[in-house]
């Protein structure tokens, strides 16, 4: 069965923003239709003309204008009606604020109408007592309804109040619509009934609609059994979600248990290795100095009778020689045919033998594998798993070439990978499988620009500087910590980052909904509140105050969550950057291409469009960040490039050069000498420009243990911060080789 949606009344119809401009976010004022049946001000949309079409700020249906330009639109009648029913709330006489007779000044020339007390809905004029008296004895108007002024402008009469309203024609003035032409679906009063349309067959309204609404109903019908198929279709979704983040967080868990595991007992297996390589060569040294002392005692005896030996026969006489030759032959026999020369001393030389699996390169210890939910397998089953399903369900799971889900690739000899036709492949091969999963992958990206494949090509090699006096910066690593906190329900997703105070940072959680503050070395001070249901996107810290975009709204508030002021940005942006100001006291923000300066106390400062507005409606700045010296730097997604610009919005240098690998220009951060650190999140670097807009290389890539940046910041305007997607924060010194 189809729950009905309840219809809104004319009181919410009146009190809600239904007759706001989304664009100028002003009162409308000449409303017209696009066919996507949202309502406008003309001149708003002429201002959104992009060449013959205009897109829909809320929709984003892009819509070809009439030749006739935007006045051809259709005129949104029934707002039209709304906005009369509150324009006659207003008072009457502007000087005095005080609604005056309108009929007075018609009868004895009075110049101005008396104090006005009731209001004919007939008529819409505010009449004093006495003409009021006199409206209802005319003849011609006795029959109007004449209600108490106070009780119509507080809004007691506005159902009565629209009965009897009608719609004027817009080629006629004065007169009422009061046909509808069939063959023209054209409103007619009847002086057009007598013109261009008198033969054409025309029906008074009310036949009209009683005619016509029918139909309608029947068609809203049929939308709101589609919203509601499209409500638990929503659900669905956000429940298999919360059921992949919830079974992302156990296996991220039994991750991190079972890599702890591991770690042990390698650990405690190189302890034990060690152990008995230590063990082994202490038993090798004793025995060897045991064998040298021998060996030493017995080249001493040896050496003793060879020598004596030799000076007897070399001094002494005959007889001498005669009388000792017996003791010496005898001695020198016993020495020569003694066995105390050792044979070759037999030593074992320690050799390490890996486990084969851990020389293998397809060998992994932790492996994924991917199976489908129940309710994806009931709904698979109910309806046929769709093509869009079997395109985005692998994602990771590509790997496994077989196609049969939840089943692993069998592990090689002694626990690694063996490939089906039984023989490794080539290191080649393997990099073209990966780019071709590159490729595919970016092949379903949304968006313009985003379907273009992230190039591989090598950036260039990092320069000297070679009109300063000083080499380009390197990193240094300093620290590294999580951001999670026991009281966190959700993995922490990074989204700003903005430093707070000395040594000390802020980091925005979207996830979590929370400001959290830590020390450069990882320890956490605690929070910033923020308004309840509001999700922090980006965040900058100003002299004693903190601002943050969250919810198509910028906020202002103390460090201990006190809200100062909030101020609302447009509707047709996801997200919005924002950004100190070097002195403090003024916050940056990116509203849907242009750039929008508040200052402390709430005011707007300055409003400009980087490179004037010839460059309106073809830019769209994701992330912004401001200078030492107080200019922009901005990613610009729509022109897919890095714009640099003044505080006016006169655009110093734009770069779109071939070093951003086709990929869109993530955050960005400036060091106090001006180079700019650029984050391309899709092919895990971190690139650098010099002040001038060129780039000079990498600065930093995953062999300094990125994986998958956010977010950069830069503290002191030499340490910068960077944020994973994981939650993890890197702090790398900035240093220049004179530093």
């Amino acid at each position: 069965m189809v729950s009905k949606i309840s219809s809104p009344t004319l009181l919410e119809a009146l009190s809600s923003d239904f007759l706001a401009c989304k664009i100028c976010l002003e009162q409308l004022h000449k409303p017209k239709t696009l066919p996507c049946l949202h309502t406008y001000c003309q001149d708003c949309l002429a201002q959104l003309d992009l060449g013959g079409q205009v897109r829909c700020p809320e929709c984003r249906e892009i819509v070809p204008i009439p030749p006739e330009g935007v006045a051809a639109f259709k005129t949104n009648f029934f707002v039209n009606g709304l906005l009369d029913l509150v324009k006659a709330r207003a008072p009457g006489d502007m000087h005095s604020g005080k609604p005056t007779c309108a009929l007075c000044p018609l009868v004895g020339g009075k110049s101005s109408g008396g104090p006005a007390t009731a209001r004919c809905l007939d008529c819409s004029d505010d009449l004093c007592q006495a003409c009021a008296d006199g409206h209802r004895c005319s003849r011609q108007t006795h029959k109007h309804r004449v209600v108490d002024l106070v009780g119509y402008r507080a809004g007691w009469y506005d159902e009565e109040a629209r009965e009897r309203q009608a719609s004027q024609c817009p080629q006629h003035p004065g007169e009422t619509l009061l046909f509808l032409c069939q063959p023209c679906s054209q409103l007619l009063c009847k002086d057009c009934r007598l013109g261009a349309h008198l033969d054409h067959p025309c029906l008074p309204l009310a036949e009209a609609v009683r005619s016509r609404k029918p139909g309608l109903e029947e068609l809203l019908a049929g939308v709101d059994s589609n919203l509601t198929e499209l409500e638990a279709t929503r659900v669905a979704e956000k429940e298999a979600l919360a059921q992949l983040r919830e079974q992302a967080a156990s296996v991220g868990t039994q991750v991190e248990e079972a890599a702890e595991r591991i770690l042990k007992s390698l650990l405690a297996q190189k302890q034990e290795v060690l152990g008995q390589l230590r063990a082994h060569v202490e038993a090798a040294e004793e025995a060897t100095r045991e064998r040298l002392a021998k060996i030493e005692g017995q080249e001493q005896v040896a050496k003793a009778a060879a020598a004596f030996a030799r000076r007897v026969l070399s001094l002494g006489l005959e007889a001498e020689i005669l009388s000792l030759e017996g003791a010496i032959t005898q001695r020198l026999r016993q020495l020569q045919d003694c066995p105390w020369t050792p044979g070759p001393t037999r030593c074992l030389l320690p050799k390490l033998e890996l486990h084969p699996g851990l020389q293998d390169k397809n060998c992994h210890l932790l492996r994924l594998s991917f199976e489908e939910s129940k309710q994806s397998r009931k709904d698979n089953v109910k309806g046929g798993a769709s093509t869009q399903g079997r395109d985005e369900a692998p994602s990771q799971g590509e790997r496994a070439e077989s196609g049969k889900q939840g089943e692993t690739q069998p592990l090689c000899k002694d626990g690694a990978s063996t490939p089906k036709e039984g023989k490794a492949q080539s290191s080649q091969e393997d990099d073209e499988v990966q780019i071709e999963r590159g490729n595919r992958s970016n092949k379903k990206r949304k968006g313009k620009g985003r379907g273009k494949p992230v190039s591989r090509e090598p950036s260039p090699i990092l320069r000297p500087n070679l009109e300063g006096s000083s080499l380009l910066p390197r990193p240094v690593f300093s620290w590294s910590f999580p951001t999670r906190m026991p009281g966190d329900k959700r993995s922490p997703r990074i989204t700003g980052l903005c430093p707070y105070g000395p040594q000390e940072i802020l980091v925005a959680d979207e996830q979590n909904r929370v400001l959290k503050r830590f020390s450069l070395n990882g320890d956490y001070k605690g929070t910033v509140p923020v308004p309840e249901s509001s999700s922090p996107c980006s965040v900058a810290a100003l002299q004693n105050a903190v601002a943050f975009s969250a919810n198509a709204r910028l906020y202002l508030v103390s460090p201990e969550g006190e809200v100062q002021w909030r101020r609302s940005l447009s509707l047709t942006q996801s997200s919005h950057a924002v950004a100190a100001m070097p002195c403090g006291d003024r916050v940056a923000v990116s509203v849907a291409g242009h750039v929008e300066v508040y200052k402390k106390d709430g005011s707007l400062a300055t409003r400009f469009i980087p490179g004037g507005k010839a460059s309106r409606g073809q830019r769209a700045l994701v992330f912004l960040t401001t200078s030492p010296q107080g200019n922009f730097v901005g990613s610009d997604w729509q022109q897919n490039s890095v714009v640099f610009c003044d505080g006016l919005g006169q655009v110093i240098w734009e770069y779109k050069g071939p070093g951003l690998h086709g990929c869109q220009p993530g955050s960005v951060s400036v060091d106090k000498k001006g180079y700019i650190f650029l984050t391309l999140r899709e092919v895990n670097k971190v690139v650098i420009l010099d002040p001038k807009g060129s780039l000079l290389g990498d600065f930093l890539t995953a062999y300094h243990g990125l994986e998958k940046p956010r977010v950069t910041t830069m503290v002191d305007g030499k340490y910068l911060v960077v944020s994973l997607s994981n939650g993890t924060i890197h702090v790398f010194r900035v240093r220049f080789p004179d530093s």
